[in-house]
């Protein structure tokens, strides 16, 4: 009778199935109803309404205008987004500009590059400085209208940032 050989790849695959079958008949059945895990109970920051459910969105900014020319867009306000919230005067128009600007590996909130040619015009001495979370990303972006690419970048943010024409 001849011998017959088998393949070292054929013993190896006979005795994985083996074991794998064996671990499968080791392991506990899944529950029929597990309860749901409870989530951690979570308060508003100092000053905001109530949360209406859940932890705060990570996409939040804290957005302070200076030298607007207007009191009610001078200050220092909150946004959340996702759900909108905050002491943001626009915050769902605010978020859906974000929401909008956000492309994946681009920063909506990057300065104008320092080789950029720009028009030698001037937007008034509004500032803005916008700090906080969008997207995953930590945001410390500073906004002026000193030239034109500024008075651009500026505009794209219209109404994260007030509308001026100082």
């Amino acid at each position: 009778m001849p011998h017959r050989r088998t393949s070292l790849f054929a013993a190896a695959a006979t005795a994985a199935v083996s074991v794998v079958s064996a671990v499968a008949a080791l392991a506990p059945a899944p529950a029929a109803a597990a309860a749901p895990i409870p989530l951690a109970q979570h308060r508003a920051p100092e000053g905001l309404p109530p949360l209406p459910f859940g932890p705060r969105s990570a996409d939040h900014l804290t957005v302070t205008v200076r030298h607007s020319g207007s009191p009610l867009t001078d200050g220092t306000f909150e946004l959340y987004c996702h759900p909108d919230g905050g002491t943001h005067r626009s915050a769902k128009d605010a978020c859906d500009k974000l929401d909008g600007m956000s492309r994946w590996g681009e920063d909506p909130f990057a300065a104008v590059p320092r080789n950029a040619q720009c028009t030698m015009m001037y937007g008034g001495p509004a500032t803005a400085h916008v700090t906080g979370t969008w997207a995953g990303r930590p945001i410390d972006a500073d906004f002026s209208r000193t030239n034109g690419c500024e008075i651009h970048r500026w505009g794209r943010f219209v109404p994260v940032l007030p509308a001026t024409s100082s």
